[in-house]
């Protein structure tokens, strides 16, 4: 993928200049944060999704497949993937309609729980999925682009923000 030009200054060190310069100096710092992790996270995604476009898939298409393929059987009811995925229900149904369209998960009516749907791997959706992984492995996962120390203690920190923002109960250790 190429890379555009880069700017040959930062926007975001220019923006927290003109919040202390108007009087927000206590509040700069916070917005060079938020503002610093909204644009990293677009320039993340925009890799991800680069690296996901061969197979057909974004990044939310891939991660129902790949939290799908982790299963015991392939299966969990929508629910549940909503949950761990931490999105809104409607989202798993519209990532499910279009995997379903494509063949590569299929629903089924919940044996037990007549209000639930289980949404299932197929044989081509862990196909492709397994694809996409070794691809996104080699080519970002295995280097985002930080040193080791600083990913590391990247993860630490957003895990303390995220439990702080009620995101999880304890945090886990990676």
């Amino acid at each position: 993928m190429p890379q555009k030009k880069p700017l040959p200054w930062d926007p975001i060190v220019e923006a927290h200049r003109q919040w202390n310069q108007h009087g927000w100096d206590v509040e700069a710092d916070g917005m060079a944060a938020v503002t610093s992790i909204m644009r990293a996270q677009q320039i993340m995604l925009a890799r991800v999704e680069a690296l996901l476009r061969p197979f057909k898939l974004t990044f939310a298409r891939f991660e129902l497949l790949r939290l799908l393929s982790f299963t015991r059987d392939g299966a969990m009811p929508m629910a549940s993937a909503s949950a761990r995925l931490q999105v809104h229900p409607t989202s798993v149904t519209n990532t499910t309609d279009r995997l379903e369209g494509a063949g590569l998960i299929r629903r089924s009516a919940h044996p037990t729980d007549g209000r639930a749907t289980l949404i299932w791997i197929t044989p081509a959706g862990r196909e492709i999925v397994d694809a996409a992984t070794e691809v996104i492995n080699r080519e970002f996962f295995a280097d985002v682009g930080l040193d080791p120390d600083d990913q590391g203690n990247l993860v630490a920190i957003l895990a303390r923000f995220r439990r702080d923002a009620g995101d999880f109960a304890e945090p886990s250790s990676i």
